[in-house]
């Protein structure tokens, strides 16, 4: 586990600060399996997970889904035969925030011990 994935969300609003350029190059470095990918005119962090089979790929997405619920911070989660696509932006505000880093890095812990990972 990463100091990034035990540090906790806070509330989010729709005019919240979104992360500065500063913060993003420092976030991104602890979870360099990320992707920052620019939709809809805002940056949104997104990662392929490959899987064994499609019922591992569904566990794996409830198990995502299960850890977004405590927190109230949804990602956007694709599930397929042999992978989930999970994409975390913050909707309210239309961009990234230090809580969809937190929750990519959570994400992972939760990759780590998913079974059928390829």
């Amino acid at each position: 586990m990463t100091a990034l994935s035990q540090a906790q969300c806070e509330a989010c609003r729709a005019d919240a600060p979104k992360v500065s350029d500063e913060e993003l190059a420092e976030l991104i470095k602890e979870i360099p399996d990320w992707n920052i990918e620019v939709r809809d005119g805002h940056m949104e962090l997104e990662r392929v997970f490959l899987f064994r089979t499609f019922k591992h790929a569904l566990a794996f997405s409830n198990a995502v889904g299960a850890i977004a619920e405590e927190v109230g911070h949804h990602p956007a989660l694709l599930t397929e035969w042999g992978k989930v696509t999970v994409t975390w932006w913050s909707h309210e505000m239309k961009g990234l925030h230090r809580n969809d880093f937190i929750m990519a890095a959570r994400t992972d812990v939760v990759a780590s011990n998913a079974e059928g990972r390829k």
